[in-house]
């Protein structure tokens, strides 16, 4: 039978409701009774005890937020009635002991990867091209539009054919409507493309922040190699992006080819050297074979996007559960989203392994926080209208159960914007709370796949790493079907444990980074990148 209410930690004085409560309802809780005084959603919270005004708001046994106003027991918590407030951390106060979850029966497994001669291994075979700066977007379009249509087997979608009904229709042309399948060229090898805004007109630092992120997205295990496009005159000169591709890996051993416009006269001269040259490499790329791999080079990112009440309670932690089990057998996760870890600071830090990674955390925090106040703003506007609406009314309550997608086992480094991962085990990365930048700058650090948990539905995917969706509830599972890999909603329901799925996650993760299963959002295409400009982006 479903609970109807769950609070998370014994010293909470909220509860979470996971199913609607109406007025008048009597609870039992703790051997004593609760009357709902107010209406209650699901995923919505509600006071279990009396709360003055101006009093501590527990959960998760950390503090989420304050009361303006009394809030009486069996009264729902809103943004009338709270605001955010997190506890101030100033120093590391603890360490932590870990006791990694028993992984014996995981120990031995493998999944089937692209071997890079550096040691990494990727879950897929990327060709990948991209420009320097927003002039080359046009180019690599029209390098799009040519490679995809002669390599890569696209079937024309239904959309297009019902377009193409109504103007043969319409016309009155009555030849034959249907698409003709094409057969892929090439089996290892996939041709991939990014666009962006940047490289140029803003400050210089942005420019080289971008050179960091396209040289992680090179250096990444998924990607055989790339095709690059500069225009010659622009911020982020190719000295620059050659300078952040060595830093990362000075022994680079993957083809990158270079192009400069300015020195290569007319735009049909350089598209004409740029596809006869990439097409040789790519067939080179498409030798490279699936072989076993240990999960220990499993990259994990952690993601979350478009979160609801229940994020935190079952997706979030089911990441976590997973988490744990990927660093003791030697694997890697990486948690980012900082202005979403804005009240569980002290836990971060104490579970840094040393005070100089638990000061770089604090650091940056400050400065992010810093950053986003000088533009008149604050980590407490983080909570979208989506999250406010189902149950997530302060940015420390979001961040308290955000956190838990990087379970409990020690942090081993912390890394800034576009710096690469270099020590297995749990990472934490600074990036906004935006769903699309703070996956983007995942990847772009070495996250080879990457787990991304949603209550509300977001489609988004990356052009070189797998995202695995899971959702929080089993209603959203069953009605975002195109986009939703995992329905975490069975602990919400007690149909099955945190333990029984994070075994049935990492299955499923084996059979993606293995080739076998493709994910909802590499089935829609669902290529999205999108670089942090380290002005302000929450």
């Amino acid at each position: 039978m479903q609970k109807k209410i769950l609070q998370i930690h014994s010293s909470d004085n909220v509860a979470v409701a996971l199913v609607n409560l109406h007025v008048g309802e009597h609870i039992s809780f703790e051997s004593t009774d609760i009357e709902i005084i107010t209406k209650v959603k699901a995923k919505h919270k509600f006071a279990l005890h009396t709360i003055d005004k101006g009093a501590k708001v527990i959960m998760y046994g950390v503090l989420v937020g304050k009361s303006t106003s009394l809030i009486k027991r069996g009264e729902v918590l809103t943004t009338n009635n709270v605001e955010h407030k997190s506890q101030v951390v100033t120093k590391k106060t603890a360490n932590i002991d870990w006791i990694p979850p028993k992984v014996d029966n995981w120990k031995n497994k493998t999944f089937l990867g692209y071997h890079r001669e550096d040691g990494q291994v990727g879950t897929d075979n990327v060709w990948l091209f991209f420009p320097l700066v927003f002039c080359e977007n046009r180019n690599i379009e029209i390098l799009k539009d040519i490679f995809e249509k002669e390599l890569l087997k696209q079937n024309t979608s239904k959309h297009q054919l019902l377009l193409r009904s109504l103007v043969h229709n319409e016309y009155g042309d009555k030849q034959d409507l249907a698409s003709e399948d094409k057969e892929a060229v090439f089996e290892n090898i996939k041709v991939k493309f990014i666009t962006h805004e940047g490289g140029c007109g803003a400050i210089r630092q942005d420019a080289e922040s971008l050179a960091k992120l396209l040289a992680g997205y090179v250096n990444n295990p998924n990607v055989a190699g790339a095709t690059v496009l500069s225009l010659g005159c622009q911020n982020l000169q190719i000295e620059v992006f050659n300078d952040a591709l060595k830093k990362i890996n000075p022994n680079l051993k993957k083809p990158v080819l270079i192009y400069e416009q300015q020195k290569l006269e007319t735009v049909d001269q350089m598209l004409q050297l740029v596809i006869k040259e990439s097409f040789e490499e790519i067939k080179k790329a498409n030798n490279i074979k699936r072989k076993p791999a240990p999960v220990s080079h499993l990259k994990i990112g952690l993601e979350c996007g478009g979160s609801d009440g229940f994020s935190g309670i079952s997706a979030n932690p089911l990441l976590g559960q997973v988490s744990d089990m990927l660093v003791a057998l030697g694997g890697t996760a990486i948690l980012s989203e900082f202005p979403e870890l804005c009240g569980v600071e002290q836990e971060i830090i104490n579970r840094c392994k040393n005070n100089t990674n638990a000061t770089k955390f604090l650091k940056l925090m400050e400065d992010f926080e810093t950053a986003v106040i000088n533009a008149g703003s604050s980590f407490d506007m983080n909570p979208s209208p989506g999250n406010i609406k189902d149950g997530l009314i302060t940015d420390a309550m979001k961040s308290a159960g955000a956190a838990k997608k990087g379970g409990s086992s020690p942090v081993v480094d912390v890394l800034d914007y576009g710096e690469y991962l270099s020590k297995s085990g749990l990472n934490l990365l600074c990036t906004p709370g935006n769903d699309v930048e703070s996956t983007t700058a995942l990847v772009g650090s070495g996250a080879n796949l990457v787990l991304f948990t949603t209550g509300l539905g977001t489609p988004t995917g990356n052009p070189i790493v797998p995202v695995i969706k899971v959702s929080s509830n089993t209603k959203l599972t069953n009605t975002m079907t195109d986009i939703i890999d995992f329905d975490a909603g069975m602990i919400i329901q007690g149909v099955k444990t945190m333990q029984e799925l994070a075994n049935k996650l990492l299955n499923l993760i084996i059979e993606v980074a293995s080739g076998k299963i493709e994910t909802k959002s590499m089935l829609l295409q669902q290529d999205d990148f999108i670089p942090w400009r380290r002005g302000v982006s929450l």
